[in-house]
């Protein structure tokens, strides 16, 4: 472990001195994504203007859901920082012959592979999501408790594991295509679906894809439960969601790492 944690440790030094060297397109990188954010922010400013609660009776007001948000800013920042540029990657890797070189190396080819590139600009949209969290925090109409805010970390780690087990199985695609190209815009629109709490999920086609994103592919719990123990009451069935995101994860983990020992068995060198 500690070996592994040393190599990661020097991939990611790497790419920081990489970005200082071009300040100029990092700095540009971070305030577009700053950009961006600060525009849906704005527009959820603007929801509130005309209405005190996203989903009748949801308890969803303007502070527990500016804490959802903060939550999904977080958890995607981490994923988009330490996994989405090595995977999106691996799509030339495939095409020109470089993961061969992956393969002979003497380490794991799915840690290679997932962590050798980190885009610290992504950190830029985490650093506003606890930013916003600790602004909300304080506001809620029912402060977390102190059992809350210690589940909160683990939820949130939780919610990276089933992201990043998304990702690694989205990679495996592109070894048996060959060529994808849609991998991000593919993720982006899976993600969409976690921006939003569970309960606007509603009425015959609400339901139905609820289901499928909450037991298929666990998507809807990413966000839903880490914000959902810090944001509303901790109650009895919070430990139910608590229980499903940690198996989920955990499924999640072990259905990724075989799809992809599955793809990278059925690997053939574009070299040979």
């Amino acid at each position: 472990m500690n070996r592994y944690l040393s190599i990661f440790a020097t991939f990611a030094r790497v790419c920081l001195v990489r970005d200082m060297t071009f300040r100029a397109n990092f700095i540009l990188e971070c305030v577009t994504s700053l950009g961006w954010m600060a525009m849906n922010l704005a527009f959820y400013l603007l929801v509130f203007t005309f209405t005190s609660e996203i989903g009748r009776g949801t308890g969803w007001t303007k502070e527990p859901f500016f804490a959802f948000v903060a939550t999904g800013l977080i958890i995607n920042s981490i994923v988009q920082a330490l996994f989405m540029p090595s995977a999106e990657e691996l799509t030339e890797m495939v095409r020109t012959g470089g993961l061969d070189a992956v393969l002979v190396q003497p380490l794991d080819a799915q840690f290679l592979l997932s962590m050798h590139r980190v885009d610290f600009s992504a950190f830029a949209n985490g650093l506003v999501g606890v930013g916003l969290l600790v602004w909300a925090i304080p506001r809620l109409p029912h402060p977390p408790s102190p059992l809350a805010l210690l589940l909160y970390p683990l939820l949130v780690v939780c919610g990276v594991a089933i992201l990043y087990s998304l990702v690694i199985m989205l990679a495996a695609a592109t070894i048996h295509l060959g060529r994808n190209q849609s991998l991000y815009d593919f993720w982006f629109y899976l993600t969409n679906f976690s921006r939003y709490p569970a309960e606007i999920y509603s009425g015959p086609w609400g339901g139905p894809l609820r289901a499928l994103c909450t037991f298929v592919i666990p998507i809807l719990l990413v966000v839903n439960v880490p914000a959902r123990v810090i944001a509303q009451p901790f109650t009895g069935q919070a430990w139910g969601m608590i229980v499903g995101a940690l198996l989920a994860a955990l499924l999640s983990l072990v259905l990724s790492r075989w799809v992809f020992q599955s793809a990278l068995a059925k690997y053939r060198s574009a070299s040979s």
